[in-house]
């Protein structure tokens, strides 16, 4: 059996496939971040899926490909909770950013990935092998566009009075603002980055509100100058975008992009299930 898997920081999407490249079921789990979770955690989330505890041994190869997977300290821990569970499997963790260059590019095609969701990130591709100039420092630091950042605005905004007061009336009535849950949630509880996440919805939903334009506008236009304009040539090649946050505000993106003289590439929502052609494709070839 072999088991291929999209991770991010909110959820991870698992698909095993057997020898013939045939499915054999497809599970969620709640995300598997190493760097903002403990090994308990990422154990307990996996172990605790009744898909994945009564095939564990079945495993004979695992293909994970994880937000948080970019730095060692992390890749190692979650390698060893693997080890731990998938005790026959021979195990290939990579960062991310592969599973969007593997879900969104053609083959031999130069393009720039960019995942816009949790967290984000941007890669170049040209066409074999990828290329990551900007090392991401996580939530606090970048993750420029993405879910949390989105979210982390709205919360400014509600706090500084800026949102309208219908529209800050709204948001009182759909989550808890009070300052004590947000603090707990940000500063000792596991996850921080999913939970500024949840706040994007908010956003998403009232995205036409100006204040709102303005918050979206200004994150992509972030986003765009500080990852992709540092590739010399990502207004001749096409840029595409993986997660929910490039889906829900593709007109938004593609507005941004054409501003800077850059052209809209393909969206992918879920990568999991192009990720699963990919792996399939190389069980074809080596049959």
């Amino acid at each position: 059996m072999i088991l291929v898997v999209d991770s991010g920081s909110t959820k991870t999407d698992w698909i095993a496939v057997n020898s013939q490249g045939e499915t054999l079921f497809s599970t969620q789990t709640l995300g598997l971040n190493p760097q903002v979770l403990s090994s308990a955690i990422l154990k307990e989330r996996i172990i605790n899926n009744f898909d994945l505890f009564q095939n564990r041994e079945e495993v004979s190869h695992l293909y994970f490909y994880g937000a948080g997977c970019g730095v060692d300290s992390p890749q190692k821990r979650i390698r060893k909770v693997f080890d731990e569970i998938f005790t026959q499997a021979n195990i290939i963790i990579k960062e991310d950013t592969y599973a969007a260059v593997y879900a969104a590019s053609n083959p031999g095609e130069k393009s720039i990935v960019c995942i816009l969701g949790t967290g984000s990130n941007c890669t170049y591709f040209d066409g074999k092998e990828i290329e990551q100039r900007v090392t991401s420092l996580g939530y606090i630091l970048m993750d420029e566009a993405s879910g949390n950042f989105f979210g982390k605005q709205l919360i400014r905004s509600y706090y500084f009075k800026t949102m309208s007061e219908d529209l800050a009336k709204a948001f009182e009535q759909e989550y808890d603002l009070t300052p004590d849950t947000i603090k707990e949630n940000i500063y000792r509880r596991e996850n921080p980055n999913t939970y500024l996440a949840t706040f994007s919805k908010f956003l998403i939903q009232h995205k036409q509100n100006e204040v709102f334009q303005d918050i979206i506008a200004k994150g992509l236009e972030r986003f765009i100058n500080h990852q992709i304009l540092q590739f010399d040539n990502a207004s001749e090649i096409p840029i595409h975008f993986i997660g929910s946050i490039s889906f829900y505000l593709k007109d938004e993106i593609e507005k941004a992009l054409s501003l800077k003289g850059l052209r809209m590439g393909r969206i992918v929502q879920r990568p999991i299930d192009e990720l699963v052609k990919y792996h399939k494709k190389l069980i074809d070839k080596a049959s």
